[in-house]
């Protein structure tokens, strides 16, 4: 049966105040957010945090359909995934709840949704049915494999999306075969392509009058971020190995271990080799005919990787740090994340950024990585429970109390 939200009132209130603070950029457009679990709500989450007023369509929490983090809707994914937003419950598959639908779709700017492929029609809320009623809506699909083709209709996660756009073939050392990486990169890729073909559409459109179907995919995001090492195949016909922690083409570049830890080091440039080089205090190494040229090092690179690692066990990172620093030379700490969020350059950026939920207190979200002089982005709230803000967006559809109450008896909301 439907359930209440069990929402408290003066919460209602809070989270409303907070709204009517919504600034930025951004703040002209509205985006109606069916999407779920990560690429999708990456996407939005860029136009949530400059301004826009994003509403995250759900399931009533009757119908046990969950955003794809069951009963961690309090868990640091989805609370830094889905800040700012506010939420609309409606049964999608009832009339009703998708007359609630259509009538928000009038007004809205953007509509994103990563279902499978053939969900949004069956739905009835495919882009030519959304363009019929608000032919200035841009809808933006983000899906595993694209909206058609011989693989359309597979999953997509963004693991194996790794291994298919070529990411785990390049990724590790040969010796422990392909290897993923610890971030969700095809993901998070489509998520931030996606948000840059929104924005692309919603500026043709200041020209044009017209909105357009905008779609993405984690395999096609996957490629373009392997990048220089996909170039190399279309461009030389060459297939990239794994080189582990060392670069490609550019050595020594990699992890070197110390007397209590490791470093980055970047120096395959001859004035950069020359610079470190002088910072260990072997300036004679830059004279020694296999390390005298970048093509030398590179040929070289086992050897003079020994001999540097040889080298750097001999001081501590720290130690280390100061004469790379004082050397400029380009190197730096590996961290754990405890260590990321202690470093004085990252506090002094301010990407561990505020927030206050009403159950958990003041927490921390991943900021934003860009800024804007004259419009910042904002961390005005904390992920929405399922719901929180169902009676206030139907109030400004203008339903009354007596049709809400209705509406939620008959599991619509």
């Amino acid at each position: 049966m439907p359930v209440p939200s069990g929402q408290e009132p003066q919460d209602s209130q809070a989270r409303q105040d907070q709204q009517d603070e919504r600034k930025g950029p951004l703040k002209r457009f509205r985006i109606l957010d069916l999407t779920r679990v990560r690429a999708g709500p990456t996407c939005i989450r860029q136009f949530a945090d400059w301004g826009a007023d994003v509403i995250k369509i759900e399931s009533p929490e009757y119908m046990e359909v969950s955003d794809g983090w069951g009963g961690l809707r309090d868990g640091p994914d989805f609370q830094n995934l889905h800040r700012n937003k506010r939420s609309l419950t409606i049964n999608l598959k009832d009339p009703q709840g998708r007359r609630i639908f259509l009538d928000l779709v009038k007004d809205a700017d953007v509509v994103a949704e990563n279902f499978r492929p053939d969900v949004k029609f069956r739905l009835g809320i495919d882009y030519e049915t959304l363009k019929a009623i608000n032919p200035r809506i841009v809808y933006a699909s983000i899906s595993g494999f694209g909206q058609d083709g011989p693989y359309a209709k597979r999953p997509g996660f963004d693991h194996i999306v790794q291994g298919m756009g070529g990411l785990m073939s390049v990724t590790g050392d040969p010796a422990h075969g392909p290897m993923r990486t610890g971030i969700a990169v095809a993901d998070t890729g489509a998520g931030l392509y996606c948000a840059m073909a929104i924005m692309t559409a919603l500026l043709e459109r200041e020209v044009s009058g017209q909105g357009q179907w905008v779609q993405v995919s984690l395999l096609q995001a996957m490629i373009a971020m392997c990048d220089f090492q996909a170039a190399r195949w279309l461009f030389l016909k060459e297939i990239p190995g794994q080189p582990g922690n060392n670069h490609p083409t550019s050595i020594p570049t990699g992890v070197y271990p110390t007397a209590d830890g490791y470093i980055n080091i970047a120096a395959g440039e001859q004035a950069m080799f020359r610079r470190l080089v002088n910072a260990m205090g072997v300036p004679e190494l830059m004279e020694r005919e296999e390390y005298s040229t970048e093509q030398g090092r590179s040929d070289n690179r086992a050897s003079l990787n020994a001999e540097l690692s040889a080298l750097t066990r001999q001081r501590t990172t720290a130690e280390w740090m100061q004469r790379m620093e004082e050397g400029q030379v380009a190197a730096g700490p590996i961290n754990r994340m405890n260590e990321v969020f202690a470093d004085p350059q990252v506090k002094h950026l301010g990407i561990a950024t505020p927030v206050r939920h009403r159950r958990l207190g003041d927490v921390e979200m991943v900021g934003q990585p860009f800024s804007l002089s004259r419009t910042p982005s904002q961390m005005r709230t904390a992920a929405p429970d399922r719901g929180d803000d169902t009676d206030a967006l139907l109030r400004e559809l203008g339903h009354t109390e007596e049709d809400i109450a209705r509406l939620r008896r008959e599991g619509v909301i």
